[in-house]
């Protein structure tokens, strides 16, 4: 406890401004460090069109897995590796990537990470034509590309924890988020007709030059000259933790509503990241005379509305007086309990309407998530949001990796969908429990917060 009966973070021994965050502090005296709402307007469409873009190029290699299997000869199991080998990748740069974020900025590590993943998109068709060993680069190249999109949503969690008010997180995050859905609606029509018109190479084109696109645009546009500089010393002493800012693990981690939101982060992400994966295949498999376009679509579509309703639904709740961590888990029951229910009976329909419907009704629910756990870190450490989210990320990373590998090898070897999707119930269900008997929305990243346990 500080003098004066201050609680002090325990994310860092000092609370210093970290650079440029005095500089984006409100310039009308108040020393307001959240943005004012004309600001907040235009980055959440900028960062609504960042996480829009990181998804497709996410899921250019998911859309165009047929094409490719067809082109290199892989099996079910070599897809399988292909597909997975993105979350070896992404799981390594999540704890880091929060830390950096939250020391220098989460919209610096945003800009750098989207430059190098847009680069490597562009490239990846052009070196394909190079190298005769096509399974063991894409595999490099989709490990390479999960090193720098794993850094994302941690600096996204940093930098909303430190410009976004509390009561306004929920309809900002969920805005944001529908980025996913968009990304994956983009590319799931756009990359559909271009994959049918020009070969799958265009696909990552497509993907690769919107993204840096979008990165100049953001630099000249939202960011000063002075903002996009980033102090050398910062830099090195974000890299490596020093005494002084050594984050408290194990303060923070004898704490159950930390461990309730990474189990419950790490379930979401692993069967998102499943779905993400596999859906185009079953769909192509189970529907071959179906086209592309639909099922790439819909289901991605509906979750738009699906996002901001959560957010807005949230908010509103929560000013009008409800407990934050009620309306929370509320939220979680629909984003992991009945998403799962119909991604259960997605695995028993032979109808493609129902199946429309059913992929439809479980992605779009998902969403609420956004509104759950996605903000619950925000709650319980805004101090050192950007770091706790990546270990939460990087758990789901990790069981992704398990979950998107074990579902090819259950395709392959029971010839059914069936234990696909009750993988995935399964899964959420675990988080869904621990979230719901656990889960608490108190700042635990107080000095007070030793207190009470």
């Amino acid at each position: 406890m500080a003098a004066g009966g201050e609680n002090v973070p325990v994310c860092s021994a000092e609370h210093r401004a970290r650079p440029g965050q005095l500089d984006g502090m409100r310039k009308d005296g108040g020393g307001d460090p959240y943005w004012s709402r004309p600001e907040s307007r235009v980055w959440k469409v900028m960062l609504l069109l960042g996480t829009c873009l990181l998804y497709c190029a996410r899921v250019t290699v998911p859309i165009c897995a047929v094409a490719l299997s067809t082109r290199f000869d892989w099996d079910k199991k070599q897809s399988g590796i292909v597909l997975s080998s993105f979350f070896w990748g992404y799981c390594l740069t999540q704890i880091i990537g929060g830390h950096i974020s939250d020391q220098i900025g989460g919209e610096k590590v945003l800009l750098l990470s989207a430059s190098a993943w847009g680069f490597l998109t562009v490239l990846t068709p052009l070196l394909t034509h190079i190298t005769s060993a096509h399974l063991v680069f894409m595999t490099s190249s989709r490990f390479l590309m999960g090193l720098l999109q794993g850094v994302y949503f941690p600096s996204l969690a940093s930098l909303l924890s430190q410009k976004v008010r509390e009561n306004e997180r929920a309809f900002t995050y969920s805005t944001v988020g529908t980025g996913s859905q968009c990304g994956t609606l983009v590319i799931g029509g756009a990359g559909s007709l271009l994959l049918d018109w020009y070969g799958w190479e265009s696909v990552f084109y497509f993907s690769g030059l919107l993204t840096l696109l979008w990165v100049y645009c953001t630099c000249k546009y939202l960011l000063n000259e002075k903002e996009l500089i980033i102090p050398i010393d910062y830099l090195m002493r974000s890299l490596s933790i020093s005494k002084q800012t050594k984050v408290p693990w194990k303060q923070l981690f004898k704490k159950a509503p930390i461990w309730a939101v990474i189990i419950a982060q790490l379930s979401t992400a692993s069967t998102f990241f499943t779905l993400l994966s596999w859906l185009p295949t079953f769909f192509k498999e189970t529907f071959p005379e179906s086209k592309g376009w639909v099922f790439n679509v819909v289901p991605w579509l509906v979750a738009i509305p699906t996002s901001l309703f959560s957010g807005f639904l949230s908010d509103h709740l929560i000013n009008q007086g409800y407990k934050t961590i009620t309306i929370r888990k509320f939220m979680q029951v629909i984003g992991s309990g009945v998403s799962s229910v119909f991604a259960l009976c997605l695995g028993q329909t032979s109808s493609f309407c129902k199946a429309i419907v059913f992929a439809s009704a479980s992605v779009g629910l998902q969403t609420f998530n956004h509104s759950g756990i996605s903000v619950n870190v925000q709650d319980l450490a805004p101090s050192c949001a950007g770091l706790l989210f990546g270990v939460g990320n990087t758990g789901g990373a990790l069981l992704g990796v398990i979950c998107v590998y074990l579902a090819g090898y259950l395709i392959e070897t029971t010839g059914s969908w069936i234990s696909v999707f009750n993988l995935v119930a399964a899964v959420n269900s675990i988080g869904l429990c621990a979230f719901l008997v656990f889960g608490e929305a108190q700042r635990v990243d107080t000095d007070s917060a030793y207190v009470d346990l």
